[in-house]
């Protein structure tokens, strides 16, 4: 933290107003080129040219005992293919789904956390090297605002975003598939922390005086996308 001007002695002045001309402008500017490289790196679609977005593939693997396999395709924010193998627990039958080829699966998180990043670049070229900081305070309140973005950024991608089932029956993703998924069995893809996960759920029918009429249909599937930021 920079002190503030009155705690400065006068045979410093001259001194401490360099560093707020010089210094503080050298060291955004490099965090300037950080945030520019993180940016770049969500691949931020063009309008018209989506289909130059790097591809990533990732093989899917389960933690109990191969109930899914398959492959994801990430492009940009969204997974715009699916290759899945599933077998559920009431069933040794293997069913094999793909995304229709209208449809693909936007990653809300990757679309917020770029946002938040953009936000702080924002910040940071609204005090170019033509501005002149006059406090530390100033350079301090700078400082906080890009922070709490770059935490908010953080915080969508390593905090899951896992949909309710009501928000997932509503929402129209399980008919994105071919075949159509079973009415008993959804699924769910979303990062938490370095890593895609897929999450899928067998539905049961409820009996009476039960509370829950659902389990995950084991665990999580997990896949390491690499470094978003």
């Amino acid at each position: 933290m920079i002190p503030s001007n009155s705690m400065i002695p006068a045979f410093r002045e001259e001194e401490f107003n360099w560093l707020l001309k010089e210094e503080v402008h050298a060291v955004l500017k490099q965090l300037q080129d950080i945030l520019k490289e993180a940016s770049r790196r969500f691949s931020i679609p063009t309008p018209g040219l989506e289909n130059q977005l790097k591809q990533e593939n990732f093989i899917l693997g389960s933690s109990t005992m191969d109930q899914v396999k398959g492959v994801l395709t990430l492009q940009g924010e969204a997974l715009t293919q699916a290759d899945i193998n599933l077998k559920t627990a009431k069933s040794n039958q293997v069913m094999h789904f793909t995304f229709r080829d209208d449809k693909h699966w936007k990653l809300q998180q990757i679309q917020d956390a770029r946002n938040h990043v953009n936000q702080a670049l924002q910040l940071l070229s609204g005090r170019d090297e033509s501005y002149h900081f006059k406090t530390g305070a100033e350079v301090n309140k700078l400082m906080d605002a890009v922070m709490l973005q770059l935490t908010r950024a953080r915080n969508r991608l390593t905090t899951p975003a896992a949909m309710t089932l009501p928000e997932l029956a509503t929402s129209g993703l399980m008919k994105m598939f071919t075949p159509p998924m079973p009415g008993d069995v959804m699924v769910n893809f979303y990062i938490n922390l370095s890593k895609l996960c897929l999450t899928v759920y067998q539905l049961h029918a409820m009996q009476p005086n039960t509370t829950k009429n659902f389990k995950p249909s084991g665990s999580s599937v997990l896949h390491n996308p690499g470094a978003m930021l």
